[in-house]
């Protein structure tokens, strides 16, 4: 594709306007109750649009742009490897340690030979995911491999919810306080922040504050869920877990890969050096099938969610509820698409094939 033009006010609109139907018809389609959508570069914000509601039940309320919604698996790159990155920026850890040198009680069998890396590319040989329901991680701790460490890419919940443990175990911080006092606030990121549901607090009080897009009507816990995690082994765990459990907003992850994009660039090293951002981000993938650098996918050969236009020097990741990233680094722009697809129900996946479109018709704008 061409070089990106520059949108210049008056023509907005008009370069805009397929990507905004896009947004209107997703909506009218039943994708999602509601969805925001951001395209960016490291410099701008280019589009910025809400669509729909953020809660149909118990009362429809809109969908605003600076909407909060439970991000899912987006809590994988935003929290859980940047905390890694910076614990590698302080020597802290080595991607290659084995696991067990910080979490003893993962050693047993061919776990003992279970790497960092290995847990953030995921091919740690871990199963993807399994309900827990309570003691989520002393029983991880004892869950058996499904592959020999390194000889299998099997994406794993499990595998970050270790991760968080371990950010947990090297700096004596529980993990939502580590990336609040390491990484949201010094980045300013005032709308991401994890919501502790353990019994020791008193309740969700980080998200009352703002305005939250509920997700599901869930039948075991008898309520709509709003401004509490969606997901269960997150919820099991208090709310606070590597692998789900972040809440945050459209601009908020905008500023987030502003920043990344200014370390990458040398431009920060006080926060995180290049040479360690490039490496988790540009990392090899050996394995058949591997999609997965270090914390962040990249787009499949073929039916990838982030559609036809994305360079090759792109890097991603979905969340469960219908959120999703795709940043370009060749090309440096991003889109961030946040849903509430879980509202009121679970069962929907018409955002499989929304997606692409989305993105396709964001890329159109830019360069076509």
């Amino acid at each position: 594709m061409p070089a990106a033009r520059h949108v210049q006010p008056e023509d907005g609109a008009r370069v805009w306007r397929a990507l905004d139907q896009t947004g209107r018809r997703g909506v009218a389609e039943g994708v999602a109750p509601g969805m925001v959508i951001l395209v960016g570069n490291s410099r701008e914000v280019l589009f910025h649009r809400a669509y729909g509601s953020r809660a149909l039940v118990p009362t429809r309320l809109p969908m605003l742009p600076d909407t909060v919604f439970d991000v899912a698996s987006l809590t994988k790159p935003i929290a859980a490897t940047t905390a890694m990155m910076l614990l590698a920026r302080d020597g802290r850890v080595v991607l290659d340690d084995p696991v067990s040198a910080v979490i003893p009680e993962f050693s047993e069998g061919p776990k003992s030979a279970v790497t960092f890396r290995q847990l953030l590319n995921h091919t740690s040989g871990l199963p993807g995911w399994k309900l827990y329901y309570e003691a989520v991680l002393a029983q991880i701790h004892a869950e058996p491999l499904e592959a020999a460490p390194g000889e299998k890419a099997l994406y794993s919940d499990l595998g970050f919810i270790l991760l968080g443990e371990a950010v947990e175990r090297l700096t004596g911080k529980r993990l939502d306080r580590f990336c609040r006092d390491e990484i949201f606030t010094p980045l300013g990121l005032p709308s991401t922040f994890f919501v502790d549901l353990s019994p020791s607090s008193c309740g969700p009080r980080a998200a009352s504050v703002h305005t939250v897009a509920a997700t599901e009507d869930c039948p075991w816990r008898g309520k709509v869920l709003c401004g509490e995690v969606h997901d269960d082994n997150a919820f099991a765990m208090g709310g606070v877990a590597g692998h789900a459990g972040l809440f945050s907003s459209a601009p908020d992850i905008h500023r987030f890969l502003c920043f990344l994009g200014h370390c990458r660039d040398d431009a920060e090293p006080d926060f995180l050096p290049g040479a360690i951002l490039r490496e988790f981000l540009e990392a090899e993938r050996p394995l058949p099938g591997q999609t997965h650098v270090l914390g962040w996918d990249t787009p499949s050969p073929e039916g990838s969610s982030s559609g036809r236009h994305f360079s090759p020097k792109t890097v991603g990741h979905l969340g469960f509820t219908g959120t999703s990233i795709w940043w370009d680094l060749e090309r440096d722009v991003h889109v961030v698409l946040l849903t509430n697809r879980v509202h009121p129900s679970r069962d929907n996946d018409v955002i499989r094939e929304f997606r692409p479109r989305v993105h396709d018709a964001a890329m159109d704008a830019l360069f076509s």
